[in-house]
C-alpha cells in the first residue's frame, strides 16, 4: 500500500496547522476561483514529493490552500485524466491525500457537453448521478482498509443535501442551475454523433472526460460528494456535425467561471 507519509508532512510544512474542511477540484477553464482565496499557500503539483502531475492546457497544475466564503479549503486547480496516461495509484494518490489533509467534503467542477437542446453552452448544472462509461474503477487491486471497506454503496454518490444547498444558494444568487445525469468516457477525443445517441438513450444528459474516478475513490474513503458541471458545448450531432474543440471547452468554461465562483463562494458561506 502506499505511504502517503511524505506527501502529507511536506504540504503541511508549507501551512502549518491548517486543516482544510472542503476540498474543490477545478476542471477546464474554471480555475481562476483559486484567486478568490483568502491567505492563500500554492504548491505545485511539480513540488509535492510523489504526487500525479496535470498536463492538460488550462489546468494550472497547483494545489492553494486557504480560506474561501469563510471555509478552510484546498483548492487543486487542475485535474488528471486517464487519457493522460494517469494509473489507477495516480487517481488514489490526488484524493485520498485531500483526505489525510483532513477535508470532509469534495466538491469537483468539470466542462461537459449537453445532450439537450434546452441546455446551451454557458450555462451550469448539478450532476445528480452518473455512468462509467470509461469502463475504469481505479479501486481495482488491493483493497486498503485504512480508506474504507472492499465494497461501498453508490447510491446518493452525490450528495443530496449538498445538491440541494447548491440549488438553494443558485436561486439565492439569481443564477440558473440545471441538473441531471453525467456521463464520464475515456477521451481524448470528442464522442460521434452515434455514440450521443446511444448515451442519450442510456440516461445520460451530459458528457465529459472526467470525474468519475474521483467520486469513486472519494466515496470509498467516506468523503460526501458535490459536483457541478459547466456547459460548454452540444455534444457531437446534436444540432449540426461542427467540430468541437478544446478551445470552445475553454472559452465557454471561462463564460461560466464568473457564475460558478459566486456559486460555490455562496455555497461555502452557507457550510460556514
Amino acid at each position: 500500500m502506499t505511504d502517503y507519509t511524505k506527501t502529507i508532512n511536506f504540504i503541511q510544512s508549507r501551512k502549518p496547522d491548517f486543516i482544510p474542511k472542503v476540498g474543490l477540484i477545478l476542471g477546464s477553464g474554471l480555475g481562476e476561483l483559486a484567486d478568490d482565496i483568502q491567505s492563500p499557500t500554492a504548491i505545485p503539483y511539480s513540488d509535492i514529493p510523489g504526487f500525479p502531475q496535470s498536463t492538460v492546457h488550462g489546468h494550472k497544475g497547483q494545489m492553494v490552500l486557504g480560506l474561501l466564503g469563510g471555509t478552510s479549503v484546498v483548492c487543486m486547480q487542475g485535474r488528471i485524466h486517464g487519457y493522460e496516461g494517469a494509473s489507477n495509484e495516480d487517481f488514489k494518490i490526488f484524493i485520498r491525500t485531500l483526505k489525510l489533509l483532513g477535508i470532509e467534503i469534495l466538491i469537483l467542477t468539470n466542462a461537459s457537453g449537453s445532450l439537450h437542446k434546452n441546455i446551451p453552452a454557458g450555462e451550469l448544472a448539478v450532476i445528480t448521478d452518473h455512468i462509467n462509461l470509461q469502463h475504469r474503477v481505479p479501486l481495482i487491486g488491493p483493497n486498503d482498509e485504512e480508506f474504507g471497506e472492499r465494497f461501498f454503496s453508490m447510491v446518493d454518490a452525490y450528495d443530496p443535501a449538498m445538491r440541494q444547498l447548491f440549488h438553494q444558494t443558485a436561486s439565492t444568487l439569481e443564477i440558473k442551475t440545471y441538473e441531471g445525469v453525467y456521463a464520464s468516457v475515456t477521451g481524448p477525443c470528442f464522442e460521434t454523433p452515434a455514440e450521443i445517441r446511444a448515451y442519450k438513450t442510456l440516461g445520460a444528459d451530459f458528457i465529459g472526460m472526467s470525474t468519475i474516478p474521483e467520486v469513486l475513490i472519494a466515496r470509498h474513503c467516506g468523503l460526501r460528494v458535490a459536483a457541478v458541471t459547466s456547459i460548454t458545448n452540444y455534444a457531437a450531432g446534436l444540432f449540426n456535425n461542427t467540430p468541437i474543440t478544446h478551445d470552445e471547452t475553454l472559452h465557454f468554461g471561462q463564460i461560466c467561471a464568473k457564475n460558478l465562483s459566486k456559486l460555490i463562494k455562496g455555497v461555502l458561506e452557507n457550510l460556514h
